[in-house]
C-alpha cells in the first residue's frame, strides 16, 4: 500500500509554470485576488488604448486580455509550446494557439501591443523570445512585460506560478529589453499582499495594494515594464562615403590664384 506523501495540486509542486497549473491556480480565491489587482494595474497603464488595435497575449495572458477583448480589432493569446495549450475565452470561438517562442508565426509589424506575462520567466531563451516580440510589433507599438520581482515574496514562494522559473529585478529587465532592442518608457509595480489563502487577507488585499505602491513599492510581487522599439539601434551606421567635389567650369583661373598652386 502506497504510505508516501499524500497527493498535492498541480500548482503547488515545485515545477516549470505550464498552462494546467495555471489555470488552476486562477480558479483560486488567491489567483482570483492576483488576476483583480494585476488587471487593475493593467488597466492604468492602458486605459482604453487598444481601442482598434491588435493585440498579443504572450505567455499565459488570458486571464488579462479580457481588459481589451472588446474594443481591440483582433487580440490572440499565444502560449509557448513548454507552458502549453488552453482554450480561450471559454464558450466562444478560440483565440488562442500554441507557438515557439523563438518563431511566432505572425507576419512582421503585426501588432500594436503585447503583453508579457507569465512568459519571460518561463522563457527557454528570455533573449530570441523578446527579439520575436520586436520583429511582431509595430514600430509605434507598445510592449508591457510582467515578471516577478526578484525581491518580492511572491517569488520566494513555490506554492504560487510566480515562485516558478527565473525572477527578474527592473534593473535586469531593463539590461535584456536593451539587448532585445527596446527601450523602457515606464515601469510600476503590483502584487503586494502575501500569498495566504486566509479569508482576512484575500479580503484585505486591495487596500494591503494600495499602501504597499506608495509606501514599499521595491518590494512587489511584481514589475511591470513598458517598453518601445528602439528603431534607431536597430539602424547599420552609415559607411563613410567619399564625395566628389564638381566644380562648374568657370573660365580660366586668374593669374594670382594660378602663381599659388603652381600652375602658371
Amino acid at each position: 500500500m502506497y504510505t508516501g506523501p499524500a497527493p498535492v495540486s498541480s500548482y503547488t509542486r515545485a515545477m516549470a509554470t505550464d498552462a494546467h497549473a495555471l489555470m488552476e491556480f486562477y480558479a483560486t480565491p488567491l489567483g482570483g485576488m492576483v488576476a483583480r489587482l494585476l488587471r487593475a494595474r493593467l488597466a492604468a497603464l492602458w486605459p482604453g488604448e487598444a481601442t482598434g488595435l491588435a493585440v498579443l497575449g504572450l505567455g499565459y495572458a488570458s486571464p488579462y486580455l479580457r481588459l481589451w477583448r472588446e474594443g481591440a480589432a483582433r487580440v490572440i493569446a499565444a502560449l509557448p509550446a513548454q507552458i502549453g495549450a488552453a482554450r480561450w475565452p471559454a464558450g466562444a470561438p478560440g483565440l488562442s494557439c500554441t507557438v515557439e517562442e523563438d518563431a511566432l508565426p505572425f507576419p512582421d509589424l503585426y501588432f500594436d501591443r503585447v503583453l508579457l506575462v507569465h512568459g519571460l520567466e518561463a522563457a527557454d531563451n528570455a533573449r530570441r523570445m523578446l527579439r520575436e516580440v520586436w520583429r511582431v510589433l509595430k514600430d509605434d507599438g507598445r510592449l508591457l512585460v510582467v515578471a516577478p520581482n526578484r525581491v518580492g515574496l511572491w517569488a520566494q514562494v513555490e506554492a504560487t506560478p510566480f515562485g516558478q522559473g527565473q525572477p527578474y529585478s527592473p534593473g535586469q529587465i531593463g539590461r535584456l529589453l536593451a539587448d532585445a532592442l527596446f527601450q523602457v518608457v515606464r515601469r510600476d509595480t503590483a502584487l503586494y499582499p502575501p500569498p495566504l489563502r486566509l479569508r482576512f487577507a484575500l479580503r484585505a488585499a486591495p487596500a494591503i495594494e494600495r499602501a504597499g505602491h506608495v509606501v514599499a513599492p521595491r518590494f512587489a510581487g511584481l514589475t511591470l515594464s513598458e517598453a518601445v522599439k528602439d528603431v534607431y539601434a536597430a539602424l547599420p551606421a552609415r559607411k563613410a562615403t567619399r564625395r566628389r567635389l564638381v566644380l562648374a567650369d568657370a573660365g580660366p583661373m586668374p593669374r594670382a590664384r594660378a602663381r599659388r598652386t603652381g600652375e602658371f
